[in-house]
């Protein structure tokens, strides 16, 4: 990359002793729920599981470790973009011709989601893999989220936020053009990209992709089943959208204040989404969840990581728009991920290059499918390097 990296600085994780101190007294002293007999997590969150969890937060839990081993694989930076400070990772490609590529994670993820597959991505040679598919790996926390400052001023969600990581890609590191992966709010930011700045996107690459349903009388079987099954799960798994987008303030307060009620909310949503069959630790370790939502409450960044929802309920993002994206576009399509749209809607909505039926994974895949995700993004940016 370019010499304009040095208007930023290093930014390694670091919490202070104080803070984790007070993490712990406030799991000690939860002041914890009954529920009803045999619930399991069919009203949410488990209880005997949380309680297990909490527990081990306390007494098992090495996030010094944590802070290491994410320290290594995403060393951290931070810029000051458009008067905002934000946080990125950096991995420096491997290769005889990186190409710049961006990382975006989802909610309620960070950027400690790409752990696994920033290495792989940016030096293959170490992996197994070729060095002529070199990236020049940026992870950024997206704003409001972990350590990048919210914005508090209304009206900024996925699309604007594709403004701060276009700003960060050319302003800040001085990369002209480059490519985007993200899944949930970051395949929202990336379709962003592909919109507001096709100048500077080679491509993007989706694992949660969204789509145009045809007209009534040309819609296909895959899209009725699609428009039935997002009702559904609206209407089953879909409150926290209704709260989040509605009075994602109110919830602030609550979750900001306990970290076992922040957890709960957190880690629900790691199960449900997850490709685990009832089993979250089947997916995700304790450590990885717990890194999480341990970046979550140190920054007190819940309330404005949710916010998001309330701007895409009232300005929609491009991505949730009936408008084209026209930038090369892949797909990688996981069974368990929670909006499975139709290859006929995406294609209508994207300049579809390329569509990959995954056969296991979920929402999450950069941590639980790291390999499969990175051999179809290698796949996918192959013809565009030259572009």
């Amino acid at each position: 990359m370019s010499a304009h990296e040095t208007e930023s600085s290093p930014c390694p994780l670091e919490v202070d002793d104080e803070t984790l101190a007070d993490l712990h007294d406030r799991i000690r002293r939860t002041r914890w729920t009954d529920g009803i007999a045999g619930a399991g997590w069919s009203h949410g969150t488990s209880i005997a599981y949380l309680r297990e969890l909490a527990t081990y937060w306390v007494d098992g839990f090495d996030w010094r470790a944590q802070e290491r081993l994410l320290n290594e694989r995403l060393p951290g930076r931070a810029a000051e973009v458009d008067g905002r400070r934000v946080h990125y990772a950096r991995c420096e490609g491997v290769g005889p011709d990186p190409l710049p590529l961006v990382l975006l994670h989802g909610w309620p993820g960070s950027y400690a989601e790409m752990y696994k597959v920033a290495p792989l991505l940016a030096d293959p040679g170490a992996h197994g893999g070729d060095p002529a598919d070199a990236f020049d790996v940026i992870v950024p926390s997206l704003p409001g989220h972990g350590l990048s400052e919210a914005v508090l001023e209304p009206g900024f969600g996925a699309d604007e936020c594709s403004d701060v990581v276009r700003a960060l890609m050319t302003d800040v590191l001085g990369v002209p053009r480059f490519g985007a992966q993200g899944g949930d709010r970051g395949a929202f930011v990336s379709a962003g990209l592909g919109h507001r700045h096709r100048d500077a996107v080679v491509g993007i690459h989706v694992n949660l992709a969204t789509g145009i349903p045809g007209a009534s009388e040309k819609m296909t079987d895959a899209e009725r089943r699609w428009l039935a099954d997002r009702e559904s799960w609206l209407v089953e798994e879909g409150g926290y959208v209704a709260i989040q987008g509605s009075r994602p303030q109110t919830l602030g307060f609550a979750l900001n204040d306990s970290p076992v009620g922040l957890l709960a909310w957190i880690v629900e949503k790691w199960r449900a989404w997850s490709d685990c069959h009832g089993d979250v630790e089947s997916c995700f370790t304790k450590d990885e969840l717990l890194t999480n939502a341990t970046i979550y409450w140190v920054t007190q960044t819940i309330r404005s990581s949710m916010h998001y929802y309330y701007e895409h309920r009232v300005h929609p993002p491009v991505a949730m728009r009936p408008e084209r994206v026209d930038v090369p576009t892949g797909v990688a399509m996981f069974p368990a991920e929670v909006m499975r749209v139709p290859r006929e809607a995406v294609a209508r909505k994207y300049d579809l290059r390329q569509w990959t039926d995954m056969p296991v994974g979920g929402h999450f895949a950069a941590m639980e499918q790291p390999d499969a995700l990175v051999d179809d993004v290698r796949r996918f940016f192959r013809p565009l390097r030259a572009t």
